[in-house]
């Protein structure tokens, strides 16, 4: 197993796997773990073929988080300074890449079939969504050792869920199950463990069906919406469907759907 890749993908329909394969390590994110991971996120990003993307975890674990042994804190320059661009520039690239992951205009799907936690919880918050095997479970136990998850963590819980998980999560260090992240919302949806697999893959070739423009200019259009008031949300919104609405898709669908509501008069 030590031989193997630490991250596997394969393509099929549009939609691109990608696994987290280190079961012996509990799929901790090594530096191997976000090369390989930033390789086939940007493939995803730019082929025209690949639609959907989808995460998942091989083993016991979906992830445990930033693998703590492949560089020890204590062994790096230990000025604030240093350690807030550690943070931004370092540890082996997930600022980076998890930005990239919301930037993307295409759906990114993780499929959570058991614990996940730390930075592999980062991971999948970066993701457009979540689903949640029953035997899922969430934290991140960063508060154990007198730090916060500053890898979005903080930043993107509190965005998800609100302030007030981010304060049961973070602050309380409480675990999650399934259910309470889904009532929590930080799952769109919790599915039983029997037939996760399946389920998940339904629900990614659902997404291969929509159409790409939109699904762009949704995700743009939802992340811009959340950080304005009222007004110029309308704006946004207005501005989106004024591309929208020149693609030649849209205007043949349309056209064939007016022509189908004539036909049945």
């Amino acid at each position: 197993m030590a031989d193997e890749p630490h991250l596997l993908t394969s393509e099929q329909d549009g939609i691109l796997f990608v696994s987290l394969n280190r079961p012996d390590k509990l799929n901790a994110l090594s530096g191997e773990t976000m090369q390989l991971f930033e390789e086939a996120l940007l493939r995803f990003r730019d082929s025209d073929d690949l639609r959907v993307m989808l995460i998942r975890g091989n083993g016991r674990y979906f992830c445990a988080g930033a693998d703590m042994r492949s560089g020890s804190p204590s062994q790096q320059k230990r000025t604030a300074t240093s350690i807030r661009e550690n943070h931004r520039t370092g540890l082996h690239g997930m600022h980076r890449i998890y930005d990239e992951m919301e930037h993307i205009e295409k759906p990114i799907v993780a499929a959570i079939h058991a614990t996940c936690v730390g930075g592999g919880l980062e991971m999948v918050m970066s993701c457009d969504f979540r689903l949640a095997a029953k035997s899922a479970a969430f934290s991140f136990p960063e508060g154990l050792f007198g730090v916060l998850p500053a890898s979005n963590g903080v930043s993107r819980l509190t965005r998800i869920c609100g302030p007030h998980w981010a304060r049961w999560l973070i602050m309380g260090n409480q675990k999650a199950d399934a259910d309470k992240a889904h009532i929590m919302g930080l799952v769109h949806d919790v599915l039983p463990d029997e037939g996760f697999d399946e389920a998940a893959l339904d629900f990614c070739r659902h997404l291969t069906k929509n159409d790409p423009e939109q699904m762009g200019a949704a995700k743009i259009a939802i992340e811009l919406v959340a950080e304005v008031g009222p007004d110029m949300a309308r704006h946004v919104e207005r501005m989106a469907n004024s591309a929208l609405m020149l693609n030649p898709a849209y205007l043949a669908r349309i056209e064939a759907y007016v022509k189908g509501i004539g036909a049945k008069k």
